[in-house]
């Protein structure tokens, strides 16, 4: 049996998140002293919600050509076959497969798939609220971030460094900032 939770403002319906309010991204070490910071430019994600929380679903993916580092060289090389292959492999998916409470923090299961590799991961999901917009559209406000080992998904360019270590830390954390418009 699947428990019922109670979150004040939500409503169940269908979500698509609106990308002028939403950000995907991503961070991993470079050069074992610092984090580069990424972000995907085009995506779209469509929420599913029904009347128990725990019952929703989600849907989304990010256009792998999109990435963007703020250094336009980074980015074509992480285009290449070293990295995304995006011709190949246009698109970065991810799928719910549950959601769930675990310690008071909502927990969003689902299968992550990057350059044609699936992997089941968890992103931690905190919700900011919902509030209506001036133009009448009700939204939803909530952050989802989850850390993997890119080489799971096969992303394992590297190269050893002089001084010890390696150029790209094998963690990398994603981070998505959103905010969804309930559709009518």
């Amino acid at each position: 049996m699947t428990d019922t939770i109670t979150i004040p403002g939500y409503r169940a319906g269908t979500w698509v998140v609106d990308p002028a309010h939403t950000e995907v991204g991503f961070s991993v070490r470079h050069l074992m002293i610092a984090k580069v910071r990424g972000k995907f430019e085009k995506f779209e994600a469509t929420f599913v919600t029904a009347e128990n929380p725990l019952e929703s679903s989600v849907t989304a993916k990010a256009e792998v050509a999109s990435v963007n580092t703020n250094e336009p060289n980074r980015d074509a090389h992480l285009r290449t076959g070293d990295f995304f292959e995006a011709e190949k492999f246009p698109y970065i998916e991810f799928v719910s497969t549950g959601i769930r409470v675990e310690d008071g923090d909502f927990k969003v299961d689902g299968d992550l798939t990057i350059k044609g590799t699936t992997k089941p991961v968890t992103f931690d999901f905190e919700f900011a609220g919902f509030q209506s917009d001036p133009y009448g559209n009700y939204k939803a406000g909530a952050t989802a971030t989850t850390k993997i080992k890119r080489e799971d998904w096969g992303l394992t360019y590297n190269a050893a460094l002089e001084g010890g270590g390696v150029l790209i830390g094998s963690e990398v954390t994603i981070t998505i900032e959103l905010e969804a418009t309930l559709q009518a």
